[in-house]
């Protein structure tokens, strides 16, 4: 029973001791949520260092905010460079104070009053048995206990990441520049088109080499195209935007290598349109949707006598009408309005579609001026001196007229036929002798149709058979001659005679009359009246 009664009583003085060890603590945690700032309870966490511990450039150790920082800094082969482009632009002179740890032991730093943090930093280098410990402090962190909403940090994590690799991704060179021009910041397409990781395997040189030397005062809000040297398959132009910053600038360069070979294309372009029509007689004149010359042949300045000067001061298209029409080098035109209303008209029929006019001047030579369309609102003219060409067609139809005058003048009846069987021309002999008038006559007139007429005002004769077998023969031909009866009883004397080129001329003569005294008889009436007499 006693044995009993005793683990009785130790049962219960054990569940009364912890019972009380419990409210102890209850009591505690209850007095540190009272002394809690806003009432949560929660006590002043004590923040973990900052510090790295480096054999040289090889990471040995790290604290977990220090490796969090590393996963921050810029991109590197090695925690050092990692560590080097973070620390490098915030402390001046971190490298050469680095490379002087060992023999001075300890070393401490503070950040330059221009760097990117939001507050000063400290940084505290210790040789610690041969290796490199490195504390970062920040003043203003310190001792807070800043603790940050989980949710609200993964978001600003996952941003970080997203712009981060939106950086890295993009084919322009971006980076950042202090007041002084010293870089700060640059992604990745930057780094290596600047060759900062391809010297060694684990160096990223700081301060980063500067590609462009751009003058921040002339181009920030402009833009500015610049060339790089380099490989052949890397870009050699940029065009470079530059934005100004608190405490310096940022700057982009974007790949304008396109855009050099397609304006090199267009010049090329030009100038092989430029030396083709400086060779052209014709002149030419392009004026663009606003229509301000833009383009000019040396025709042009020798066709219309207009100054270099004035048609490379690019004129709009009525400035350059006005000015021919000042040189008299356009038709004179009754009064200035209806000349205004004239181009007016002129200008839209060319902007409209293919338009052409004869320009005759003054002077007395002959201009062709024709408006062509243009892509995109364009409009070109062409000036071409025609004088020479109205010259001749005159000559010619004159030359023509008075053959024409010669013919009609013979009292003989002349008819040309052309191979194809066509009547060609005829005299006025011709058309009292049969009775027609080739020039009234509707359609054209054939050697079937000449051939129906003869014979129907002639007696049977086999003479026409041969002159249809001549007219259709191909090659070499000899002439026909015979004499029919008109169907008034008068004899006709009737040729066929061969012509180059395969027409054929057919002429029929009536014997010769009395002449009386200084009047010659009119052709076919004196043959008439002596054919009556014989009767």
């Amino acid at each position: 029973m006693q044995v009993e009664w005793i683990q009785a009583l130790i049962i219960v003085v054990t569940s009364v001791g912890s019972a009380l060890i419990a409210l102890l603590l209850l009591s505690v945690w209850t007095h540190r949520r009272a002394a809690a700032p806003g009432g949560l309870g929660l006590a002043h966490p004590v923040l973990e260092q900052t510090v790295f511990l480096f054999d040289d450039q090889e990471l040995v150790d790290a604290t977990g905010p220090a490796r969090a920082l590393l996963d921050a800094a810029p991109m590197a082969a090695s925690e050092w460079a990692r560590l080097s482009a973070f620390l490098a632009p915030r402390f001046d002179g971190f490298a050469r104070a680095m490379s002087a740890l060992a023999e001075r032991g300890h070393i401490e730093l503070c950040s330059s009053p221009g760097a990117e943090d939001h507050g000063q930093l400290k940084l505290i280098a210790e040789d610690v048995n041969g290796l490199a410990r490195i504390t970062l402090i920040d003043p203003e962190a310190e001792g807070r206990g800043i603790l940050v909403d989980g949710l609200s940090q993964r978001a600003l994590e996952d941003e970080l990441d997203l712009l981060r690799l939106t950086l890295d991704h993009s084919p322009a060179l971006v980076w950042r520049e202090d007041a002084n021009g010293t870089l700060t910041w640059a992604n990745r397409a930057y780094i290596l088109r600047s060759g900062a990781l391809e010297d060694t395997e684990e160096a990223l040189v700081w301060p980063l080499p500067r590609l462009f030397n751009l003058d921040t005062a002339t181009t920030l809000g402009g833009s500015r195209r610049m060339r790089l040297d380099g490989a052949e398959d890397k870009p050699a132009w940029f065009d470079c935007h530059s934005f100004p910053l608190e405490g310096g600038a940022l700057h982009f360069a974007l790949p304008a290598d396109a855009t050099v070979r397609a304006e090199k294309a267009l010049r090329d372009f030009v100038q092989t349109l430029t030396k083709t029509f400086a060779d052209l007689p014709i002149g030419l004149a392009i004026f663009d949707r606003q229509r301000q010359l833009q383009l000019f042949n040396p025709a042009l300045i020798d066709l219309l006598q207009l100054g270099p000067e004035f048609l490379s001061a690019r004129p709009t298209l009525y400035a350059f009408l006005d000015r021919l029409r000042e040189a008299r080098m356009m038709p004179e035109p009754k009064d200035y309005r209806s000349w205004r209303l004239q181009m007016t008209e002129l200008e839209q029929a060319a902007a409209a579609g293919f338009h052409s006019e004869t320009w005759t001047l003054p002077s007395g030579q002959t201009y062709r001026v024709t408006g062509r369309p243009h892509p995109d609102g364009a409009v070109a003219f062409l000036f071409e001196d025609i004088s020479s060409e109205v010259s001749l067609t005159r000559r010619f139809r004159a030359e023509l007229e008075m053959g024409q005058e010669v013919l009609d003048l013979m009292s003989e009846a002349v008819a040309v036929f052309l191979p194809s069987g066509e009547l060609a021309l005829s005299n006025r002999a011709y058309g009292r002798l049969w009775g027609v008038e080739p020039d009234t006559t509707l359609g054209r007139v054939t050697m079937t149709d000449a051939l129906r007429i003869w014979q129907s005002q002639c007696e049977s004769s086999p003479v026409w058979a041969d002159a249809r077998d001549f007219s259709a023969r191909v090659g070499t031909r000899q002439p026909i001659a015979d004499t029919v009866t008109l169907l008034d009883g008068r004899s006709l004397s009737c040729r066929f005679l061969p012509m180059s080129g395969g027409a054929m001329m057919a002429s029929f003569a009536l014997p010769p009359g009395p002449v009386i005294a200084g009047h010659p008889p009119p052709p076919g009436a004196d043959l008439r009246a002596t054919a009556q007499s014989a009767r």
